[in-house]
């Protein structure tokens, strides 16, 4: 039994919801039922905006936008994503389905949610953190569907390439893209300071123990993990990195290159807020810590973690070298924190998304005060940007 077949609606005190969001859950959705926030729903034909939440967050990260969509005359729809919080039917053994959290089911799943609510297409798919990859390949594999989208924190740098002139390796010509990368992680453990890639540690088997039985307890371990990586912790200074070699890497925060003998709740209790740092932190009081804290205790991480094992694990990736060359083509606009180092962590990909990767881009915007939780921290910044945006690229919208 997973840890997502515990759930049911019954079982469930209701969520702290904003005035105008209410939650539901849709059967039959590529095998789960899926779990949604919605706002804005009560008047019939108006545009759909689907909202794709990261690690380790919730539908309920939207808490401070779908609001504002509602307002302006769109319905807003927010589901926790496979592996996450109320939605049910996914695998949470580490041993279990693990392609089952690829990307390319990642992207059925929010197909499969926009046919089961009766809809041809949405007018926009928005993604934060890692829902901004699948936001991505959403946009990119259907734009008949998913009609713009925008990303948050993380960019994307367009499809993995197929190694390219291999057919002349034989006869000694040179061969472009085919040269085997630098073993990354022997480099990172070599360096003075031995250090690792999150994202290979959050593949191993003992990651979701490690922050499961922190010593500091879940709810500390998230405060000081959604501090470590806000505008609150000072030393979030992000910047462009000049290629993916160790001494690059290493520039990083330690949330990003942990030291090579911790896990993350070692890694991020040094950065544990004051009682007084906690009572002033209004993008995320206790209260609302809470929810993730205790949704999070119920369910464990490892259907979140395993998204990262699909991307480390080396069966996976190449199917989406099916899509190489290919651009999103769809209006797109890129919003991060001025204070996340996200748009950086994979040097280049900003770049290429700017120079081609999204052929429509209309804007990308670094907001002031805010970390990796940019749509939590600022959302009065946001949400403007977001609105404008819809509103050049949707069809007249009905309050």
């Amino acid at each position: 039994m997973t840890a997502s077949s515990l759930v049911t609606p019954a079982t469930l005190a209701p969520l702290p919801l904003p005035p105008g969001v209410s939650s539901r859950y849709l059967p039959d959705i590529n095998g789960m039922t899926v779990h949604c926030l919605e706002a804005g729903h009560g008047s019939p034909g108006r545009p759909v905006v689907l909202l794709l939440h990261g690690f380790p967050e919730l539908a309920y990260s939207w808490r401070r936008v779908m609001p504002a969509l509602a307002a302006a005359g769109y319905h807003a729809v927010a589901p926790d994503q496979r592996g996450y919080g109320r939605s049910t039917g996914w695998d949470g053994d580490y041993d279990g389905d693990l392609g089952s959290f690829r990307m390319l089911n990642l992207v059925r799943d929010a197909l499969a949610l926009v046919a089961a609510l009766g809809l041809h297409e949405v007018a926009a798919v928005v993604g934060h953190d890692f829902g901004s990859p699948v936001a991505a390949w959403c946009a990119l594999v259907r734009p008949d569907v998913f009609r713009s989208v925008v990303l948050m924190s993380a960019p994307f740098g367009g499809p993995p390439a197929l190694p390219f002139n291999t057919a002349t390796a034989a006869a000694g010509r040179e061969v472009q893209g085919n040269t085997p990368a630098p073993d990354i992680h022997a480099q990172l453990a070599a360096l003075p300071r031995p250090r690792k890639h999150y994202q290979w540690h959050y593949s191993t088997r003992g990651a979701n123990a490690d922050l499961m039985h922190s010593p500091q307890g879940l709810h500390a371990l998230l405060r000081a993990y959604y501090h470590h990586k806000s505008a609150d912790w000072p030393g979030n200074q992000p910047h462009a990195l000049l290629g993916w070699r160790a001494d690059q890497l290493a520039l990083m925060p330690s949330y990003y290159l942990m030291d090579l003998a911790q896990g993350m709740a070692d890694t991020v209790a040094p950065q544990m807020p004051s009682a007084g740092q906690i009572a002033a932190c209004r993008w995320l009081p206790e209260e609302e810590l809470a929810v993730y804290s205790s949704e999070y205790q119920r369910t464990g991480f490892q259907g979140g973690l395993n998204w990262y094992r699909c991307r480390t694990d080396g069966r996976f990736p190449p199917e989406l070298q099916l899509f190489s060359g290919r651009s999103i083509d769809v209006p797109a606009l890129f919003i991060a924190g001025q204070s996340d180092w996200g748009p950086y962590q994979k040097p280049g990909d900003f770049e290429a998304m700017q120079a081609g990767a999204c052929s429509q881009l209309q804007g990308c915007h670094l907001i002031q005060g805010a970390g990796h939780w940019v749509q939590q921290e600022q959302p009065q910044a946001v949400n403007p940007l977001l609105l404008d945006f819809l509103r050049r690229n949707t069809p007249t919208v009905r309050p």
